[in-house]
Parts: structure tokens; sequence; C-alpha cells
């Protein structure tokens, strides 16, 4: 039986736009009401799903949702046709308004949480949607987030599928962007490092003080326990309060993992060493490459400023790694001298590849944050939705979308105009066609 890791990235939806409401997120909040460029975010993050393909990866397609979402405006007060919802919250409610247009389900390393059959109880897949309550424009995602993945995961011999959890901040939960999965092959059981910003239960324990702690250590048990994960294939850590504070909303933005690799900033955890020593127990015999990045090497605020470790760690041949960077991080001298000398080093990554994703990196998301990471065996590879996996004809078909459906520009007075909808709505009743997904939006099923 083989075993692959393939990546399901978000496509970016056509109302991409730069909103600034994700407060803790410096790139978002500095680049609050730009002009965006939605076609050239979506082919952005198009053209890195086909370099991964093309380095002979396997490489899924995740679908946007569906916005605006019109149900928040009205369950907020707005009355009224569609023209006039979007007039009413312009002009009263206009952070709701933003919310209700956000793209943001782009990143989906913060869809769900995903646990491959070799650790699980039962031997399936699983997953489960992030309630994302820290945040609006987030927290209206997880029932269509739920409804997608079902679409691409659809035979329950392998995959299982678990409601998000409790609305409730006591359950924040963030999905895969405060999740990593080490492991000496993706085929044999794991250790799956849950990192979590604060205790909802213990108000004792330190916490951020300026910036919120969006993963709570309640909602990584509750989804280790949904998931059939034991003390043998779970751990929990906390992230560094203070890093939090300095701009790390999630792990990912600290730290990022790959099969028999760790690699991290030294101010990533809280008790860092210890826990580090505590990851190598769980581990076992097998090797583990801690790879630590210390503040002489590259600072904590020039890692979130380059998004050094959001990036992707991929293996490319047995032992051999590369990593996908943004081009932010070849322009950092600093980091670029890191990597540049990594690569020489006594480790597994061998290679460093730059991509330019600015578009989604102005808005706070990095290579890392496009994709989620589903492990996989050749019979569960088989069972999932094919018309998802990217190939030479799929990549050329959403180009042709994208360029037939997206706006080349989108500022604050865009999102007034009811045409805006239509196009919207268009694109995605197409989309579901080609990816062959069904009725999964609202639009669709009223």
């Amino acid at each position: 039986m083989k075993h692959f890791e393939v990546n399901f990235d978000g496509l970016v939806g056509p109302t991409h736009n730069y909103a600034g409401l994700s407060f803790g997120n410096v790139a978002s909040l500095s680049n609050a009401q730009n002009a965006s460029n939605p076609q050239q975010a979506a082919k952005q993050g198009l053209l890195k799903m086909k370099a991964l393909h093309d380095l002979g990866l396997y490489q899924g397609v995740l679908a946007p949702q569906q916005r605006p979402d019109l149900n928040l405006l009205r369950r907020i007060g707005f009355t009224g046709n569609d023209s006039q919802l979007l007039q009413q919250s312009a002009a009263k409610a206009p952070d709701a308004l933003l919310a209700s247009y956000s793209a943001s389900s782009m990143w989906t390393a913060n869809a769900a949480t995903v646990s491959p059959s070799a650790d699980t109880g039962n031997g399936k897949v699983h997953f489960t949607p992030a309630n994302l309550t820290n945040k609006l424009h987030r927290s209206i995602e997880p029932g269509v987030t739920g409804n997608i993945l079902k679409a691409v995961f659809a035979n329950p011999k392998y995959f299982e599928h678990h409601q998000h959890l409790p609305e409730n901040d006591y359950y924040g939960d963030e999905g895969a962007a405060n999740h990593t999965r080490l492991c000496s092959n993706y085929g044999k059981a794991g250790l799956e490092l849950f990192v979590y910003g604060r205790s909802a239960a213990n108000s004792q324990q330190v916490a951020p003080s300026k910036f919120p702690a969006r993963q709570t250590l309640e909602a990584s048990q509750a989804v280790a326990r949904l998931h059939g994960l034991d003390n043998d294939t779970a751990m929990f850590i906390q992230q560094n309060p203070a890093v939090i504070d300095q701009g790390v909303f999630h792990n990912d933005v600290i730290a990022v993992g790959n099969q028999n690799v760790l690699f991290y900033h030294q101010q990533a955890f809280l008790n860092s060493q210890q826990e580090i020593q505590r990851i190598q127990h769980h581990f076992g015999e097998d090797k583990l490459h801690f790879i630590e990045v210390n503040d002489q090497e590259v600072s904590v605020s020039e890692a979130i400023k380059s998004y050094l470790f959001n990036t992707q760690i991929i293996t490319t041949a047995p032992g051999e790694m590369a990593i996908i960077a943004p081009t932010n991080c070849q322009e950092s001298d600093s980091v670029r001298r890191y990597l540049e000398n990594l690569v020489t080093r006594n480790t597994p990554i061998k290679q460093v590849h730059y991509f330019d994703v600015k578009q989604s990196m102005s808005n706070g998301g990095g290579p890392a944050c496009l994709r989620l990471r589903v492990a996989l065996n050749d019979m569960e590879l088989a069972a999932v939705n094919q018309h998802t996996l990217l190939n030479e004809q799929l990549f050329n078909t959403l180009n042709c979308w994208i360029d037939k459906h997206y706006r080349d520009s989108l500022r604050f007075d865009d999102l007034r105009d009811p045409q805006l909808i239509t196009e919207v709505n268009t694109a995605l009743d197409e989309l579901t066609q080609i990816l062959q997904l069904g009725s999964i939006y609202p639009f669709q099923q009223a």
C-alpha cells in the first residue's frame, strides 16, 4: 500500500478584498482598505498548486465560500431585497458588510483539523471543521466548509466527518493552523501536535495580554477525542503568549512540521526546550530533526513580516524535503541568508522554492495558510472526488473560469453593487459543476 500527503488548497474567492478584519494579524490590519485584485489572487494561488503538482505531488482544490453571506445581514436586522441589504449595511454597519463579503476561506489551514487513518481509533480519515469563533467573518464559514469537505471526501468507508465544536470561545478552534503531525512516514501512526493559546478552564494559566489566543486547550482536546486519538498519537503544547502578542496569531506563523522535521522559532512554545524533549520522548526511537531558528538568526518580527514559518515543507524524495516559501522570504536579507544556509546543513531540507502569493500575504496568509494537508493511502486517494484533484486540464479550466468571472479590482464601494452577488453566484454555480460538488451553497439549496 502506498501513502501520500495531499495538499488541498483553497481557491481564492471572487470577493477577495482587504477589509482589515483580523485583529492580531499585523498584515491584515496594515493593508486594510487597499484595493485588492481577486483575479490576480486566485491565479497566484492556482499557480502554486500547479507548481506542487509539477513537482510530483498530489494536489487538490477546495471551493470558496458563497459571499456575500446575506443571511448574516438579515440576522442582525437588515431587511429588504439584496440591493437594500447592501445599501443599509454599508451605511449603518460597514464592518458587518465587510464580514459578509470576506474571502478568508481561501486560508484552508483554518478550514478543519484532519487526522489520517493511521492515527485514528477506527482506521478512517477524520475531519472536524473549525468553528472560528474568534472572528465574525470566519465564524460564518463552518457549515459550508462541512458541505465542501463532505463533497470531496464522500465515501463513508474511508472518511468520517464531525460537526464543528460548540460556537463559543470556550471551544475556540482555528483548525489545522494550530495542528502539526510528525511521523516517520505518512502511512505509519504519528504524533499529532495540538498547539493552543490558552486554557478556557484554567484562568490562572499564563495567556497573552494584547492579542487574543484563538485556540483553546479544551477545543484541541475535544477534536482529539472526536478523532479517536490516544495518548500516543496526540500531544498538547501551549504557544508562547509573548509571540501571540507580537502578532503570531496561529502556530503556523512560528512553526511548521513535515514527517520527521519540526522547523520552529526558539520563542514558538511556552517552555520551549522542555516541550521539545517531551515531543522526542512521545515520538519514540525514530529520528526527529528539530530545526530551531534563534533570535540572532531571524527575529520574531522578521519571521512575521516574511512568513518564514508559514511556508510549506514538502517531501520530494525519500529523506529529502523542500520548503515552499513566499517571495517575501527572498526579499528579507536575514531570512534569505538563513534559508540559503539551511539547505547546506545536515537536515532533510535540501531546496527552497519561492512563490509570489502577495495578494494573500497582504491579507495575512502565506503558502501554509492556503493549504489543508490530508495524509491518504492509495485506496483513500481513489475514494476522493477525482474532479477536485489538479491536473493539466483542470488547471486550464480553472484559469479560464477565473478569467471569465473575476474582477481585477475590488474596493469597499464595489461591495454595494448587487451585480457582484449575481457575478459570484454564477461563478460558484459553474464551479460546482466543474468540480462535481453538487449543491453545497445556500443559494443552490433555496
